[in-house]
């Protein structure tokens, strides 16, 4: 009876903050009702279109429109100063959508960037966002600024719905300009993107930001505690018609010559490397790949940096055909967080890179799609072996995620094979994603759990990981709480991890201020972000508490911040962070501050200032960053 009584006390305490009504001034103790969905429908796109940025065809007068958007920045629910108006056309293989962004003061558009998949964060920018399986659990991103350039990003499962840029689609846009600001005209083909053809609606939305008046606007959920990209949150693209994907077939062949000469006195050699990759639609929503001896030489490099740390770095998937349905094989909630990776268990660049050393990819296939809420990647390829840095292998993954509740998710994960050539090496594991946009009245919450275990000829210790966490993403109070352990001998042959046998805590929590009585600051935002490390015993490994007590955005667009770092690490052996520069074993406590100042660039001079100084390790360090933009 006692037992009973205690557990019934304990219970009414947890659920107490749940069931006690909170209410303020002019407010209802009832949270308010999920809000209706914005439709839009299609119009029908029945003869040519010039796409060139300007929309004077019939079909784009006769079509339904967006008349206005709803400002998100500086007012939430406020009327936009610059007016946008927005139509979408389709035919039977492309959807097309045409914008009107008018402006004040069209001297003032501000449009630094003719590069592909820009950062439009501070210019202007339209953004849509495609959901074609109407599900709140993923979809497609696709943004132009006013001088054409292009930006397309997959939505990615992580807080609040982020975007993954390295994502790349066939597709078109053309802008103008006139005395009223901006116009723009984009078209997707249907074979860029996967969708359910058994629906005749989808998820949609729009956004845009004018850099002079730091002004952003938005069609859908048009409030702070919302991402455009954040799709559960979306309006509704109506009038979808059944889309004629054809064969579905496209073939890309290339062929890379080469003729070399090694020293004096040494003949001529030339080499012909044909390259094939086939990609078959099947259906609407399933995309089948095969490639064959296939050509990374489109591949961009990767950005140098250096590695002051003990770590290995984490780079980024840039070769297509892994970055084809990527965000299907994404795993666990809270692995990825604030610019670092403490686990990717299937990391793609494994396959075709080993030490830096390029690897041939001799054959491979690929399946990835949604059926009916479940989610489908499957990945098999061969690769050749190298001498003296790898022996041909046997590659592959497969992932399964199934829909549950309204915006949840539970999954499986599966690898298998090893570029190092170790007998029995596989990885296995499950996770399963909480979230809902509607908690307390609209406010995004998420949970997760996940586990793995891992094992192959030759490891040994603990090869199991495990992981939880819990994150309230919102406007005023941005929080996240998460744990991970990764055991001593967890080393997937296809996963990233840059450490093993930890303990994991941290916290990440940030607070903003809208000060109405300083006309001239936008926001004050306040971050603490302290982060601890323990060995599998309970010892210290490492700690960091990034704190930034001032995170100043100004009305101008300028931005100031200072932010204190109290760091610690402890070395059991010795650490060459350069050539000749040893760090001897022991435990290290140290102090990093940074200083920063950023231009808007709505300025025709704008740029960034920055200064780090402290100490680290048993010495000091000063770090000056400068970026100057005309």
């Amino acid at each position: 009876m006692l037992k009973e009584a205690r557990r019934r006390a304990i219970r009414a305490l947890v659920l107490l903050p749940l069931a006690v009504p909170r209410t303020t001034a002019g407010q209802s103790a009832t949270p308010p009702a999920a809000p209706t969905r914005p439709a839009l429908a299609i119009g029908p796109l029945s003869a040519a279109l010039r796409l060139d940025g300007i929309l004077d065809e019939p079909a784009w007068a006769n079509a339904p429109a967006i008349e206005r958007l709803t400002m998100t920045e500086p007012d939430e629910g406020g009327t936009p100063v610059a007016g946008t108006v927005v139509r979408v056309l389709a035919d039977a293989d492309a959807i097309v959508f045409g914008v009107l962004a008018r402006h004040p003061d069209p001297a003032g558009i501000v449009s630094t960037s003719k590069a592909r998949d820009p950062e439009l964060d501070n210019q202007d920018y339209v953004k849509i966002v495609l959901d074609p399986f109407l599900d709140g659990r993923g979809g497609y991103v696709f943004a132009v600024n006013p001088g054409g350039a292009r930006y397309d990003a997959l939505v990615a499962r992580t807080a609040m719905m982020g975007e993954d840029p390295q994502w790349d689609a066939v597709w078109e846009a053309r802008t103008h300009r006139d005395a009223d600001g901006w116009s723009a005209e984009i078209r997707i083909p249907l074979r860029s993107l996967s969708f359910d053809a058994s629906l005749d609606r989808w998820g949609f939305n729009v956004e845009r930001r004018v850099e002079r008046l730091q002004e952003v606007s938005r069609w859908a959920s048009p409030v702070r505690d919302a991402r455009v990209s954040q799709t559960s949150r979306a309006g509704l693209l109506t009038d979808v018609p059944r889309f004629d994907t054809g064969l579905g077939l496209t073939i890309r062949g290339a062929v890379v010559p080469a003729v070399e000469k090694i020293g004096a006195g040494r003949s001529w050699a030339s080499d012909v490397e044909p390259s094939l990759d086939v990609f078959q639609r099947l259906g609407s929503n399933l995309t089948a790949m095969a490639t064959v001896n296939t050509d990374f030489a489109e591949t961009e490099v990767d950005t140098r940096r250096t590695n002051l740390t003990r770590f290995p770095l984490f780079f980024p998937e840039k070769r297509t055909f892994f970055l084809e349905g990527s965000d299907l094989f994404g795993f666990g909630m809270g692995l990825t967080q604030y610019r670092s990776s403490d686990l990717v268990p299937f990391f793609s660049r494994r396959i075709g890179l080993r030490e830096g050393v390029s690897v041939p990819l001799e054959i491979g296939g690929k399946i990835t799609g949604k059926v009916r809420g479940t989610s489908i990647a499957a990945l098999l390829t061969s690769a050749g072996g190298v001498a003296g840095v790898a022996d041909a292998a046997t590659l592959g993954a497969v992932r399964i995620r199934q829909n549950v509740f309204a915006e949840s998710t539970v999954g499986l994960l599966g690898t298998f094979g090893d570029p190092a050539g170790h007998g029995g090496s596989y990885l296995v594991g499950g996770d399963f994603t909480y979230q809902t946009s509607q908690f307390r009245g609209g406010k995004t919450l998420q949970a997760g759990v996940w586990a793995l275990t891992t094992d192959r000829q030759g490891l040994a210790g603990d090869r199991t990981a495990f992981g939880a966490s819990v994150a309230y993403p919102n406007d005023i109070w941005d929080v996240s709480l998460t744990w991970t352990r990764i055991g001593g001998g967890f080393e997937p042959a296809l996963g990233f991890v840059p450490r093993t046998g930890f303990h994991k805590a941290s916290l990440s929590a940030e607070y903003r201020i809208y000060p109405a009585s300083l006309p001239w600051l936008r926001s004050m935002v306040h971050e603490f972000r302290p982060t601890l490390y323990l060995d599998l015993a309970g010892r210290w490994e490492s700690y960091r508490l990034f704190n930034a007590p001032i995170n100043w955005q100004l009305e101008s667009g300028d931005r100031l911040e200072f932010n204190v770092n109290p760091e610690g690490e402890r070395l059991d052996a010795p650490f060459e962070i350069a050539d000749g520069v040893v760090i001897e074993p022991g435990a290290y406590h140290y102090v990093r501050y940074r200083l920063e100042a950023q231009l808007a660039e709505k300025r025709p001079i704008s740029g960034q200032l920055a200064w780090g100084f402290g100490s680290g390790y048993d010495g000091s360090r000063d770090l000056y960053e400068g970026t100057l933009r005309i």
